[in-house]
């Protein structure tokens, strides 16, 4: 029991329910995990290389907003912006 209810909640009978997420405990481990050298070193590489595609694509290609309504037509736009930039990185490479 606290000794200073009136500090801790503002409920009458000055109880305080605490509730947690079912896989809590998973993602507190998850959130210790990200912050070992290890995993920053695995993010920085990753900032580099696969967020840099992605930011590329929203900016460079037209991806921030779809040109199209509905997910087939989304999807199509999507791959053919990939396969554009796929052939743009293998002329680059030759």
């Amino acid at each position: 029991m606290c000794p200073l209810p009136s500090q801790c909640t503002q409920s009458r009978d000055h109880r305080k329910v605490i509730h947690r997420h079912l896989w809590q405990e998973a993602m507190d481990e998850v959130e210790h995990l990200r912050h070992t050298d290890v995993n920053r070193a695995l993010y920085r590489k990753r900032q580099e290389t696969i967020e840099r595609v992605f930011a590329d694509t929203k900016e460079k290609h037209g991806m921030r907003w779809s040109r199209y309504r509905g997910l087939k037509k989304t999807t199509l736009q999507a791959m053919l912006t990939f396969i554009a930039l796929n052939l743009k990185k293998l002329a680059n490479w030759s």
